[in-house]
């Protein structure tokens, strides 16, 4: 776990991508421990996943990727887990043999409706955590609408004047 100790110079705000990643692995252990007590297997990581797949009935890795906004390496990454697991199959592409098509299992579909239904108990949980930090959701979700708008690299551009 990262240091959190200001007096290390590794939580100045040049290092807002470490802490960001510091803060994404809390969150993922801490779930974890809630996802164990509720019975869930599903990877805390692999939600979003899940449900773009119960979305689209049957996609590919690539499709998942383009809609969850994430690299196809890191969609591909998670398969092997979802199919051990028993939450996804896996089948080559009738039309592409180098493609796989994932859909989800009876098993996959029933884990998601836990999930689905924990997620009042989670969204409650943040709602908590958030009346003593504020609304960290909001200020992700907008401070991502703005790099998106004008990345950091127009950013660092000089002013004019």
């Amino acid at each position: 776990m990262p240091a959190t100790d200001a007096s290390t110079g590794l939580d100045d705000i040049s290092f807002l991508g470490r802490l960001s990643e510091a803060l994404s692995q809390m969150i993922e252990d801490q779930t974890r421990d809630l996802f164990d007590a509720a019975g869930i297997v599903v990877p805390v990581k692999s939600c979003s996943l899940l449900t773009a797949l119960r979305q689209a009935g049957e996609a590919s890795p690539a499709q998942l990727a383009r809609t969850l906004g994430q690299s196809h390496q890191l969609v591909i990454q998670k398969c092997p887990a979802l199919v051990r697991l028993g939450l996804v199959t896996q089948r080559p592409d009738p039309a592409d043999a180098r493609r796989k098509l994932l859909r989800l299992t009876d098993k996959g579909g029933a884990q998601l409706a836990m999930v689905d239904a924990y997620s009042e108990d989670i969204t409650g949980v943040y709602k908590r955590l958030f009346e003593e930090t504020g609304d960290v959701h909001a200020m992700i979700l907008k401070t991502l609408q703005a790099l998106k708008a004008r990345p950091l690299r127009e950013r660092a551009a000089p002013t004019p004047g």
